[in-house]
């Protein structure tokens, strides 16, 4: 694995899905599919996102799990 590779900045072993592009905790940015699952069963999902994989996962993931009915800001790259 390339130094390049991240990790989730939570678990420390997942593959990052999402960044949080405006962070309460700079240590926190990158989020696993997992741990981005957790955030919005928690009812603490990222509001301004952006998708790492090049698919919607977060996006679907959001409109899957998440009751609440808030504005979600997804960032181009």
């Amino acid at each position: 694995m390339g130094a390049h590779r991240r990790k989730c900045d939570w678990c420390g072993s997942g593959t990052p899905i999402v960044r949080d592009m405006e962070p309460v905790n700079e240590e926190f940015q990158y989020w696993c599919e997992e741990c981005a699952r957790a955030l919005i069963i928690k009812g603490d999902p990222i509001e301004t996102y952006r998708e790492l994989e090049g698919e919607p996962i977060y996006g679907r993931l959001l409109d899957e799990l998440c009751t609440l009915k808030r504005f979600y800001s997804f960032e181009a790259a």
